[in-house]
């Protein structure tokens, strides 16, 4: 990771597309590769602040923002030595979800591989192609031998415009297990296939920073 803070923008005009989960797993995996890692929280149900409050002293740190304030809340981030922010988003809000397009990095789309699903991407494919941030579609609850779903989930995805995460995110019940005790999947169980998933993800991520960096 270079000197400035990466930030990494969570958006889906979805609910319940698994935002918030992949929000502080990514965060929590960074701060295990030594960063100082932060999640904001810009949904006002606070899923994420709520994960925070049961995990405790531990990073990632997890902070709340409204929208309007998120350019000045990363801001101050950066400026403690926070180097790996990652922004959850709430579902149904161009303003949110604008804003933290405009703050990313990069931008992650989680999405079930279903059609209703898929067709909630339109609205987030016209935003990231106007903001011109690399932006890649997370296939995300993919059900176990869904080869031909998430082929025609690619295709679609792929026919607005966006770009493709090389891995997907199986439906785990680590997942959700775990963010009920605020941990993870990689702390609850280091050696299953959610975390496996992550550590492949954080792996993706970290390349397409380094050559992003070039």
């Amino acid at each position: 990771m270079s000197n400035s803070a990466k930030v990494i923008a969570i958006v889906s005009q979805k609910g319940g597309s698994g935002k918030t989960t992949l929000a502080v797993n990514l965060a929590t995996r960074a701060a295990q590769a030594k960063s100082e890692s932060c999640v904001i929280d810009t949904d006002p149900q606070a899923t994420a602040a709520a994960w925070g409050d049961w995990r405790g002293d531990f990073l990632p740190v997890v902070v709340t923002a409204p929208p309007a304030r998120l350019a000045r809340t990363i801001g101050s981030a950066a400026k403690n030595g926070v180097d790996f922010i990652v922004i959850d988003t709430p579902p149904h809000a161009d303003a949110a979800a604008r804003e933290a397009i405009k703050a990313a990095d990069i931008v992650l789309i989680p999405t079930k591989p279903r059609a209703f699903d898929l067709h909630a991407l339109e609205p987030i494919a016209d935003l990231v192609s106007f903001a011109k941030k690399p932006a890649f579609v997370v296939l995300n609850s993919v059900p176990s031998g869904a080869t031909v779903l998430t082929e025609e989930a690619r295709s679609t995805a792929k026919e607005m415009g966006l770009k493709v995460c090389p891995v997907e995110l199986g439906d785990r019940a680590a997942f959700h297990r775990s963010s009920a005790k605020g941990e993870t999947a990689g702390e609850m169980d280091p050696d299953g296939k959610a975390a496996k998933e992550i550590e492949a993800l954080w792996k993706w991520l970290r390349k397409t920073f380094k050559k992003q960096d070039k």
